[in-house]
C-alpha cells in the first residue's frame, strides 16, 4: 500500500465548544448568544436536559428545542446529538452535558451499577473491584466523545460548575487551611461537573463565572481561535459568527479584522510586536491578502506613533 501526502487546507470543520459555570454565570445565554451568530440567521437545536429551561430564550434567539429526559447515558446524549446533526442543524447546543456525568443514569450512577453487579453488598469486594468498575462506564464515555468527534454541526455543551474545597498544609506555618481546590479545569475552585479529560477534548473551552457573567476565562484556548473570543468581552454572536467563518475556511471577517487591529491599540512596542504577530500569522494562515496589507499599515502607523 502506498502512503500519500498533500498539502493541508482547512476546509469546513465542526467546532466542539464547552462553556462552563455555577448559577448566574451566564452560561445558557452565553452559548445562545454564540449559536445564533454561528447559525447566521438559521436556526439552531438546543438539547435541554433542564425540565425546559431554555425554552425561557425562545423570545430572544431562534432555535428548535429537544428535551432530553433521565436516564442521562452517554449513548443517550450521543443519539440525541446525532439526531440533531443529521437534520442538518447548523449547530447544537446541549444544555446541561454535565447530567452525563453526574446525573441519573450518568457516568458515576453506571459505575455504582457495575460495583453493585460485581460485589452486592460485600464492602470488602467492593473497595477490591472499584478500579474494575470504571472499565465500562468510561468505555461507554469514550465512544460518545468519538462519537462527537465525527459530528459535522458545530457543538456547544454547557456545563455546571461547583466551587469546591480542599485542606492543604500552610508552608510557613505547617498548620492544615482550607483553600480552593486545584484543578486543571478549574479556576478559583470552580471546577466543571464532567470527566476530568473532557473539557481539553473540545476545540476550545471556558468557564464563566456570576461575578462576571459572559466573559470567557480559558480553560482551553489555542493560538488561532484567540481573536475570536477576546477576554475582556463577554461572548457574543460576533464570537460565533468569526467562528462559522474560520472552520468554513475563509477569509476574515470585517468584525474580526476590525478587532485584530483594535489589539494593536498598546502603549508599548513590545505590546504592538506581540499583538502584531498574532494578528498577521491569522490572517496569513488564511492566505487573506487583504487582511494582511490592512494589519500591516495598522501596524506601521501604530509603530510610528509610540517611537
Amino acid at each position: 500500500m502506498s502512503f500519500q501526502f498533500k498539502p493541508a487546507i482547512r476546509e469546513q470543520v465542526g467546532l466542539l465548544i464547552g462553556l462552563a459555570g455555577g448559577t448566574g454565570s451566564g452560561k445558557t445565554f452565553s452559548a445562545m448568544r454564540l449559536a445564533s451568530g454561528i447559525s447566521g440567521g438559521k436556526p439552531f437545536a438546543v438539547i435541554d436536559t433542564e425540565a425546559g429551561r431554555a425554552k425561557h430564550y425562545a423570545d430572544q434567539f431562534k432555535f428548535d428545542h429537544g428535551d432530553l429526559a433521565a436516564p442521562f447515558s452517554p449513548q443517550a446524549y450521543a443519539e440525541a446529538i446525532l439526531a440533531a446533526d443529521d437534520a442538518k442543524y447548523p449547530c447544537i447546543v446541549v444544555d446541561s452535558t454535565s447530567h452525563e456525568w453526574a446525573g441519573e443514569g450518568g457516568v458515576l450512577e453506571m459505575h455504582d451499577a457495575e460495583l453493585d453487579r460485581m460485589a452486592g453488598d460485600d464492602w470488602k469486594k467492593r473497595e477490591a473491584c472499584k478500579m474494575a468498575a470504571w472499565i465500562r462506564p468510561k468505555t461507554d464515555h469514550k465512544k460518545m466523545v468519538q462519537r462527537l468527534l465525527q459530528v459535522r454541526a458545530h457543538l456547544i455543551l454547557c456545563f455546571r460548575a461547583e466551587e469546591k474545597i480542599e485542606m492543604v498544609k500552610d508552608e510557613e506555618t505547617k498548620k492544615m487551611v482550607i483553600v480552593a481546590k486545584r484543578s486543571l479545569t478549574g479556576i478559583n475552585g470552580w471546577i466543571p461537573i464532567c470527566e476530568k479529560n473532557l473539557p481539553f477534548e473540545l476545540t476550545t473551552s471556558f468557564l464563566l463565572t456570576a461575578d462576571a457573567p459572559g466573559m470567557p476565562k480559558p480553560i482551553k484556548l489555542q493560538q488561532q481561535h484567540r481573536g475570536m473570543f477576546p477576554l475582556d468581552k463577554a461572548i457574543s454572536e460576533d464570537s460565533g459568527k468569526m467562528v462559522a467563518q474560520w472552520a468554513a475556511g475563509t477569509n476574515i471577517s470585517e468584525t474580526e479584522l476590525d478587532h485584530l487591529c483594535m489589539t494593536m491599540d498598546v502603549t508599548t512596542l513590545t505590546a504592538l510586536e506581540s499583538a502584531f504577530g498574532h494578528a498577521y500569522t491569522r490572517a496569513k494562515g488564511l492566505r487573506d491578502e487583504r487582511a494582511m496589507k490592512k494589519l500591516k499599515a495598522v501596524y506601521d502607523s501604530q509603530k510610528e506613533a509610540l517611537r
